[in-house]
């Protein structure tokens, strides 16, 4: 398989030209909200492994590029602010995005080459005052016999590593809700599979995933590619 790569949440820049929606809010931009702590760190630490890799360092707030264009969280509450045209010069940089991840992974399948597609992420460990319990989070459609199979092998080899690490299944999302993924799945029904990986925030100090954490990773999907 050809492994393309993706972080969609890497960074909570906000252009000048938008930093007045977050006038007196800007604290919000340094929490989960604003991006995915150390999803980034992971994704550069998979690169050497891809075919193809594509991030974002926009934040999540100004556009949320795993989501669809008629979800009703595209926009946040400071983002809805802004004017449509400026909506919708943001709607093309998520179609740039998109579409570049879309044509890469078509370029393959068009010649028939399966492709792994891995979406980097990481998520609050505390969400509504409930704690999450889990370390690294596996997210497939549970209808696709072969995403199943993958995060199957895949957890197999980061326990194998490490056994303390708690490894789950399509939690604290699931794989199958709206995102990015999803679209792509419907896209290209064969030789597809999308993996999204949820890692815990508790593993991140200044915006750097454990080393263990990554190595865990890194060496499960070398394995299996």
């Amino acid at each position: 398989m050809k492994l393309i790569l993706s972080c969609e949440h890497g960074g909570n820049d906000i252009p000048k030209k938008y930093s007045g929606i977050f006038k007196n809010h800007e604290a919000i931009l340094e929490t989960h909200r604003g991006f995915d702590l150390g999803a980034l760190d992971v994704f550069n630490h998979l690169k050497s492994l891809s075919y193809a890799s594509f991030y974002c360092t926009r934040s999540r707030l100004l556009i949320e590029l795993n989501r669809s264009l008629h979800h009703k969280n595209l926009f946040s509450e400071f983002s809805k602010q802004l004017s449509k045209p400026d909506q919708d010069a943001l709607i093309s940089e998520y179609l740039e995005y998109r579409n570049s991840v879309e044509q890469a992974i078509q370029k393959l399948i068009i010649n028939q080459q399966k492709v792994l597609h891995i979406s980097v992420h990481s998520f609050t460990p505390i969400f509504n005052s409930e704690e999450r319990h889990g370390d690294i989070c596996l997210l497939f459609d549970s209808r696709k016999t072969k995403e199943k199979d993958f995060c199957k092998a895949l957890k197999h080899d980061i326990l194998k590593q490490d056994s303390d690490l708690n490894v789950r299944y399509n939690y604290p999302y699931l794989g199958k809700s709206d995102g990015f993924t999803t679209y792509l799945r419907k896209q290209f029904p064969e030789y597809y599979l999308g993996i999204e990986i949820e890692i815990n925030q508790k593993s991140s100090e200044n915006n750097f995933m454990k080393t263990a954490v990554k190595t865990a990773i890194y060496n499960a999907i070398s394995g299996n590619i």
